[in-house]
């Protein structure tokens, strides 16, 4: 499982027009999952996310957690952090779970994010998103488990 995590200062994401999703401070999370993936991965990149200290302090030292400054998780699942490109022009997502498996996955992580008291917005599995935001810093890091 990849967590590709982005702090910003606001982050949303369209479908067919409609906004599915908007978040101010948080974090938009960009999440891929392999057909290998558990519960158990799922678990500790949930703490992963809710520990790190990405937000900062008065002295402007990244210190604070999201649970710390009430910030806000935009989910969007992103099957495209699984893509091989070593070979040809043309990526491979064999990696990459099925929908059938990394749908309930997807949504069994954003329930688990959600247990621990943050607001989590979300995209809508397999569509077709539009995702625009601000990255506030820019803090970019990606999470694997």
């Amino acid at each position: 499982m990849k967590v590709l995590l982005q702090r910003c200062k606001n982050a949303s994401v369209t479908v067919e027009g409609q906004v599915t999703g908007k978040i101010d401070n948080g974090y938009l999370l960009l999440v891929g999952i392999t057909a290998t993936d558990t519960e158990k991965e799922i678990d500790y990149l949930v703490e992963k996310v809710v520990g790190l200290r990405l937000f900062e302090d008065t002295d402007g030292k990244m210190n604070h957690s999201i649970e710390q400054v009430r910030g806000s998780i935009l989910s969007v699942s992103q099957f495209t952090l699984y893509a091989d490109t070593r070979k040809g022009r043309r990526p491979s997502f064999t990696d990459a779970a099925r929908p059938e498996i990394a749908k309930p996955l997807w949504e069994l992580f954003n329930e688990k994010l959600q247990a621990k008291g943050l607001r989590v917005e979300t995209g809508v599995f397999g569509a077709m998103m539009d995702v625009t935001f601000t990255n506030d810093g820019p803090v970019t890091i990606m999470l694997e488990a």
